[in-house]
């Protein structure tokens, strides 16, 4: 008689596996296509140059000379600006909208997961949503990379169209070796560990998504640790800023990666030099700490205001709103006097 184990638990969990991949990616096929909840954003729909539908939100002053587009951070999504959307309806038109994969929008092309489509999909929001008047763009993370994206892209439209910016709690570039510290980039960067971790992730990332909990008290400390700082962080605002970012699927997440390794942008900073830009971080932000923004402002030219909120860590727009919203309202007031100038 044979002494081999039966292979039948083995089948059976690569069988299991196999059924919670299948599943998941049925999931995030649907999502490709699915439209928003609502009618209103329904009718706000933008198609990215791929055919991604974009889910945007309109507010403020309809007929305001002045239009303030919002692009949200990584695994955000359009309602972490909810204070700012506050503060600023009174004073410009607002869009906003939910970045590719991220709230309402849609998914397609996981190749497609980069910062310079992100920037793509920035410039097609803003001609089909804003196609003239002066603009001011704010951007989180993510979004101030996408930013800069466009900028790389169509810096033409920046002084023209584009008449201010503001580049919160973001980088432009080398933002993993901080993330990983220097032992960490030269054992993982240097080496190509990273890489193939990141392949690994995004091959699994179905199955762990199936298996996913949410609200758990790992994710709480995740949270704590790398979105906020030493003074901003009370349980309330953090199990907020961690609901927010679990509703992010986890191979959307993966597939996004990559994109950070990458990512160098600083040349693009020259077309923001002739216009008025606030830069703003937390002091105590552990995913782009504040020395990736003294190398922004550094880049820039003459009209910069270079706010660092003591204590706060990356999620300081939503933990900070008064300091941010002020800082906004002066951008707001720069920008209008350089349209006033042009006129």
């Amino acid at each position: 008689m044979s002494s081999e184990p039966p292979a039948r638990p083995a089948v059976l969990s690569a069988v299991a596996v196999l059924v919670a991949f299948l599943l998941t990616a049925l999931r995030l096929k649907r999502r490709r296509g699915r439209p928003p909840t609502d009618a209103r954003a329904a009718d706000l729909t933008v198609r990215a140059d791929d055919g991604v539908p974009l889910a945007v939100e309109e507010d403020g002053d309809a007929n305001a000379a002045l239009t303030v587009v919002f692009v949200h951070g990584f695994t955000a999504q359009l309602g972490e600006f909810d204070g700012q959307r506050d503060a600023l309806r009174g004073s410009a038109r607002l869009v906003l909208y939910d970045q590719r994969g991220h709230g309402r929008s849609g998914w397609g092309d996981a190749r497609h997961a980069t910062i310079d489509q992100c920037g793509r999909d920035l410039a097609a929001v803003i001609d089909a949503r804003v196609p003239t008047g002066p603009i001011v763009l704010v951007g989180h993370s993510l979004g101030g990379m996408t930013v800069m994206a466009l900028a790389d892209q169509r810096p033409e439209l920046f002084g023209t169209r584009i008449v201010g910016t503001c580049l919160l709690a973001t980088s432009a570039g080398r933002v993993l070796e901080s993330a990983l510290g220097r032992v960490g980039s030269i054992l993982l960067l240097r080496t190509g560990l990273f890489r193939v971790y990141l392949w690994w992730l995004r091959l699994w990332a179905p199955v762990l998504e199936r298996f996913r909990v949410r609200g758990s008290r790992l994710a709480y400390a995740f949270t704590r640790h790398y979105l906020f700082g030493s003074t901003d962080a009370t349980p309330v605002l953090v199990r907020q800023v961690q609901s927010m970012l679990e509703e992010t699927p986890v191979p959307i997440v993966a597939a996004f990666y990559p994109a950070f390794v990458d990512h160098d942008k600083v040349a693009a900073l020259a077309a923001l030099r002739d216009i008025p830009v606030l830069v703003a971080v937390g002091s105590d932000d552990r995913l782009t700490p504040a020395h990736h923004s003294e190398v922004i402002v550094e880049n820039l030219g003459n009209d910069v205001e270079h706010l660092v909120v003591p204590g706060a860590g990356h999620s300081v727009n939503f933990t900070y709103p008064e300091l941010i919203n002020e800082a906004l309202q002066r951008l707001l007031v720069r920008a209008g006097k350089r349209i006033t100038a042009a006129a």
